[in-house]
């Protein structure tokens, strides 16, 4: 979708200024926001790129109002309201106010292992692939509703196929509970004055992993 969260390559935003020693957590509740948000996936029901457009699909002034976990937790809460797994009322008390339902949670000598397995996206393959490597290839220019990784910067540009990673899940749809609908996976390659003119930097390539569907041939 075209939102806030999509600022790649976007002016007006400053440098990027590296934090030195940056701890993993600015405070206590940020630790808790990321536990909260891996643990209520497993009663919620809910997969990885769900809980992405549930943080991205908000007003540009509340998005940029927000800091990273700020996010998160508005984003848990949306998810969680959805599914009748907490109710407007207890959001604005932050306690809970009516019974409590029995949901299959996440204890807490499973989370490490969890974590620690992961899921792999990688299916079988539902066709052969498009396209190979040094390929030419323009990613659409696609304007979607609903969640999609195709950045915003690239839509409409020529690049080259760098690398093929086989089929994988396809998040546009697993966000909308649509399926896995699996698709082949690219890093496509750009050169950055294909980007943002000739003024760029003419060493500067960058690359994308982007599924078959959000490309189109150049002959």
């Amino acid at each position: 979708m075209d939102g806030a969260h999509d600022m790649g390559g976007m002016d007006g935003f400053g440098p990027v200024v590296p934090e030195a020693n940056e701890p993993l957590f600015h405070a206590a509740w940020e630790r808790r926001a990321f536990a909260l948000t891996l643990a209520m996936a497993r009663p919620g029901g809910w997969n990885l790129d769900m809980t992405r457009f549930a943080r991205e699909n908000r007003s540009p002034l509340d998005y940029l109002s927000k800091s990273y976990y700020q996010i998160w937790l508005a984003g848990l809460e949306r998810l969680m309201a959805e599914r009748g797994l907490v109710t407007s009322d207890e959001i604005a008390a932050a306690r809970p106010l009516h019974p409590r339902r029995d949901v299959a949670a996440l204890s807490a000598d499973d989370a490490a292992p969890m974590l620690a397995r992961g899921a792999p996206t990688e299916r079988p393959a539902p066709a052969p692939a498009h396209f190979a490597i040094g390929d030419r290839v323009r990613a659409r220019n696609i304007h979607p509703h609903t969640h999609t990784r195709l950045p915003r910067y690239v839509r409409g540009h020529v690049g080259v196929v760098e690398l093929v990673h086989g089929a994988h899940i396809f998040p546009d749809s697993h966000a909308l509970g649509a399926g896995e609908q699996p698709q082949w996976l690219y890093t496509v390659t750009f050169d950055g004055r294909e980007l943002w003119g000739d003024d760029c930097d003419p060493s500067l390539r960058i690359s994308v992993d982007a599924w078959e569907s959000y490309l189109e041939p150049v002959r």
